[in-house]
């Protein structure tokens, strides 16, 4: 199968990453203020380090665009790009919630072509290469039939569920609370719940990896302007992420629909 080999290795060295985290977890980590006042963990960075050092060792030809690496041109120029985040849901694991993960995708001219989100505190490692399917574990995923489901399941972030940005969803979805965007994409993908919306902005290496399980399960994935999802841009920021499970209710995906706040003047 294509990609055997970026899976095998993505795998490996995810695995050694999440095992790396939950040491910190145990023996303690510190934490600092970036600049945009968001946290960072010296777990996060050791993270980067064992992903960035072992992917980049086994595919040099590759470019490197990560939450915890400074940013440069050079990425633009490669044909293929790892995409990264080492720890999304950095506060659920300041806050010992077992809701933060490691996501990696490797994209190719523009799209996602092997991904791999990565919980550590369940030990649930969701992979999918394009054209080969969802898999958790090793294992093939297809996600249940739950259109008919009474109680539809939307995941959002705390802040917007606390501030009720999504109001207009509360008569088709009960709501839930994620801290990571990245393992929201990976629960809606596998059809655990019904759908993940955000108004926010994300950033590439927020939802790469979640946007190829989506792809590869049946779902769906937009930004908050309807757009098709890029990655490897020279700004790699979304405004907003809208997505949905294979068998998401039609009346839910259809209120998701009227969140899209369309941008005058983009295109596709």
């Amino acid at each position: 199968m294509a990609w055997d080999d970026e899976l095998e290795v993505l795998i490996s060295v995810v695995r050694k990453a999440g095992a790396k985290a939950l040491q910190f977890a145990v023996d303690g980590f510190e934490t600092i203020q970036k600049p945009d006042h968001s946290p960072v963990t010296s777990a996060d960075l050791a993270v980067n380090e064992i992903l960035q050092s072992r992917l980049r060792a086994a595919f040099p030809q590759d470019g490197w665009l990560s939450e915890e690496s400074p940013d440069g041109p050079d990425r633009l120029q490669r044909r293929r790009v790892w995409v990264v985040d080492p720890i999304d849901g950095t506060k659920a694991f300041i806050s010992g919630e077992p809701e933060f993960c490691i996501s990696v995708a490797l994209v190719e001219q523009g799209r996602p072509i092997v991904a791999a989100i990565f919980n550590p505190s369940t030990d649930e490692l969701f992979t999918a290469t394009r054209g080969g399917g969802l898999h958790l574990n090793d294992k093939p995923v297809t996600p249940q039939d739950t259109r008919e489901a009474q109680n539809p399941v939307v995941a959002l972030s705390p802040w917007e569920l606390q501030i009720g940005r999504f109001t207009l969803l509360e008569s088709f979805a009960a709501s839930r609370a994620v801290r990571s965007i990245a393992w929201a994409l990976a629960l809606t993908a596998s059809g655990r719940i019904h759908a993940a919306a955000t108004m926010e902005a994300e950033n590439e290496w927020d939802v790469a990896a979640g946007a190829l399980l989506l792809t590869e399960a049946g779902g769906t994935i937009r930004d908050g302007s309807g757009h098709k999802l890029i990655f490897n841009r020279p700004k790699p920021r979304y405004r907003g992420i809208i997505a949905t499970s294979p068998h998401c209710p039609d009346a839910l995906a259809q209120q998701l629909k009227l969140l899209v706040r369309p941008v005058s003047g983009e295109t596709e």
